[in-house]
């Protein structure tokens, strides 16, 4: 599943192929999404895109009309392409621009969205209750020491609860918490405002990196797959179960948590 930093580098790929574009089709050829697509979306046709917003893993395509919110799901991508490219399978969507190309919209397991909103799109049922954005500000030792008080629930399940703070999937959970030292079992309310401290450090440093890389090496979306992937970062914990430590050299322990997988070290991660 893309995480964070995936998204913000498609966001970052497809912008300059749509601010200022006008739309002059939005075809649907397989409504049956995560949830259907809804026949309002169409409302886009004939508006001009003002700009291209991540919250979250959403994409938010603005209009004065109203916002076309996107989620990539498990499997979704996009990528920019003449308007004439030959449809391929699992091409559910097209955004046409005047200017003949479109945003194509590939998702094989169809568990992604296409939705349309004209509220400020802040009061959206899927938006109006999640945490702050990881780079922001409004992510904070504070905010997030008063987030976990009194909570008995495992740290990294919070990191990962998008109402605490959006973003720290479980990749990037698992190397948070590893650079912060913090076992991943650890009551999130027993976790003093110093060892927060470092973690909100550590969160932001990792995905801002990724970003950062993912920018780096994937620019342009109109030669792309549309799939950023996960990027050629090295990965301390996530993955290397039953391996050793980079830091150490104690095998690294594989647990369930969650349903997810999380890797750490016992002897760096104590706290």
């Amino acid at each position: 599943m893309p995480e964070l930093p995936e998204v913000e580098v498609t966001k970052q790929g497809i912008s300059p192929h749509l601010v200022n574009q006008t739309v002059s089709d939005l075809i649907v050829r397989n409504a049956s999404l995560r949830w259907p697509v809804p026949e309002i979306c169409k409302n886009i046709i004939g508006q001009t895109i003002k700009q291209v917003r991540r919250r979250a893993k959403y994409l938010l395509i603005d209009t004065d009309a109203g916002v076309t919110i996107v989620h990539l799901g498990m499997s979704g991508s996009l990528r920019i392409l003449p308007a004439h490219t030959p449809v391929e399978k699992h091409d559910h969507i097209d955004l046409v621009l005047q200017n003949g190309r479109v945003l194509r919209y590939n998702d094989p397991r169809r568990f992604g969205a296409w939705l349309w909103y004209e509220l400020p799109e802040e009061a959206h049922p899927l938006l109006a209750k999640l945490g702050p954005e990881p780079l922001s500000d409004a992510f904070n030792p504070l905010q997030l020491q008063a987030a976990l008080a009194n909570k008995k629930k495992a740290i990294k399940l919070c990191l990962m609860d998008n109402h605490i703070v959006v973003g720290a999937g479980n990749i990037y959970a698992n190397e948070a918490l590893f650079a912060a030292g913090i076992h991943p079992q650890a009551a999130a309310g027993s976790i003093d405002i110093e060892r927060l401290t470092i973690l909100v450090t550590e969160v932001k440093q990792i995905l801002a990196h990724a970003i950062k890389q993912g920018g780096t090496t994937l620019k342009d979306f109109t030669n792309a797959d549309g799939k950023p992937g996960y990027f050629a970062q090295k990965l301390h914990v996530y993955g290397r179960g039953g391996e050793s430590c980079t830091e150490c050299g104690n095998l690294l322990s594989e647990i369930k948590l969650g349903q997810r997988t999380t890797v750490f070290c016992g002897i760096c991660q104590t706290y």
